[in-house]
């Protein structure tokens, strides 16, 4: 820091300078997060200065909080869900599994998820210190049930299910694992982190959430889908009694306990995801689903008309491409412009049809697709 400070004008130069160098969503295929929508953005500058981390102080901003939740909950068909915002899908996770491992006295506790969940996982593990199985997934790549059961054992406190993994954008059977949740005494996590402002706007209807009997806990990223500022996730628990798992003790502040993993929380996230949920309504959600699944089509469409196939059929907005040299058509798109991503097993390239996609930028980048993939430099390669 400098002895004395720069003027407005010139802080913004830097500022701006720097703002440069980021990449804009324009060509941006591989993120599942979008352009805020307006009234979200007004919405967050109006409490900027908000900390949930201290309700006594910011009393209607605690409350717009749980109006999220209330609508989170409803959406996820439990209207009466525990719950509070968090940073995003991970503190989500994190403290979902730290719940369920309060819950119960085992001495080396074991949750169960994917071969294909999220690596916010393989961070629970390191910092719960709680061993992470990892069930095989099926041929359309959900997780396999009979894998997950034969994982399950006397300290097992969790099974973990995702609605709209992150690389394939697929559904595991949650009904199947909410029986098995059941049946053996275990909660059920479903990560809906992307998928939660998805799923429930789809044309096929799909159970993945509360209306489940054994689903346990949710997270549902409004800033996602949910077209909210960053950060603003949401946790979701079915039984107040889940939630009380996370309690501790905070006797300086206004209020006298906290569930939250963090202790300062955003205020304006939270005024966000009010104003941009209350603006849309569920007609308004559906709008833009079915805008980002069109453009899904279009994209399997045009690209089968090159001879190449998504890994899977599209079960949300996200595709991945079955694609020869993928690495090298990857870097080569990046060349011109074009920011996509890998999937790990099976390999493939993922693109993600998210609200800031137009049908115009979409066929810019079929096209410079198609030179690249039928270019000679990818035959000698």
């Amino acid at each position: 820091m400098e002895k004395f400070g720069l003027d407005e004008y010139k802080v913004f130069a830097l500022l701006d300078e720097l703002y440069a160098k980021d990449t804009q969503y324009k060509q941006v295929l591989s993120s599942m997060c979008t352009h805020p929508h307006s009234i979200a953005v007004k919405a967050h500058q109006q409490f900027i200065s908000a900390n949930l981390g201290d309700p006594g102080l910011f009393a209607g901003t605690a409350e717009i909080e749980q109006k999220v939740i209330r609508l989170i909950g409803k959406l996820l068909h439990s209207g009466d869900a525990a719950g509070y915002l968090t940073t995003g899908g991970t503190e989500g996770n994190i403290q979902a599994v730290r719940a369920a491992r309060n819950h119960r006295d085992v001495r080396k506790p074991n949750i169960i998820v994917s071969e294909s969940a999220h690596f916010s996982f393989d961070k629970i593990s390191d910092l719960l210190q709680i061993e992470v199985r990892k069930a095989s997934v099926d041929e359309v790549l959900r997780v396999d049930a009979e894998s997950v059961e034969s994982l399950i054992d006397e300290n097992t406190i969790a099974l973990v299910g995702i609605a709209g993994t992150t690389e394939f954008g697929q559904i595991d059977p949650i009904k199947e694992l909410s029986g098995l949740a059941e049946e053996h005494g275990l909660f059920l996590h479903v990560d809906a982190a992307f998928g939660g402002f998805v799923i429930p706007f789809l044309d096929k209807h799909y159970d993945f959430d509360f209306s489940l009997s054994g689903v346990t806990s949710m997270v549902c990223d409004p800033h996602k889908m949910g077209f909210s500022t960053i950060p603003t996730g949401g946790l979701l628990f079915r039984e107040n009694d889940s939630i009380q798992r996370l309690k501790t003790e905070t006797p300086y502040l206004t209020s006298r306990t906290q569930y939250s993993l963090v202790g300062t929380r955003s205020g304006a996230s939270a005024a966000a995801a009010y104003a941009v949920m209350t603006h849309l309504g569920i007609a308004g959600y559906k709008k833009i689903v079915d805008y980002c699944m069109n453009l899904t089509s279009h994209l399997v469409t045009r690209v089968h008309e090159m001879g190449i196939e998504p890994v899977i059929e599209p079960v949300t907005n996200v595709v991945v491409l079955n694609l020869p040299e993928v690495d090298y058509v990857r870097e080569k798109l990046y060349q011109k412009g074009w920011v996509t991503s890998i999937t790990r097993k099976p390999v493939g390239m993922r693109l993600i049809m998210m609200p800031h996609v137009t049908e115009t930028m979409l066929d810019a980048f079929i096209s410079d697709l198609e030179k690249v993939v039928t270019s000679q430099d990818i035959r000698r390669h």
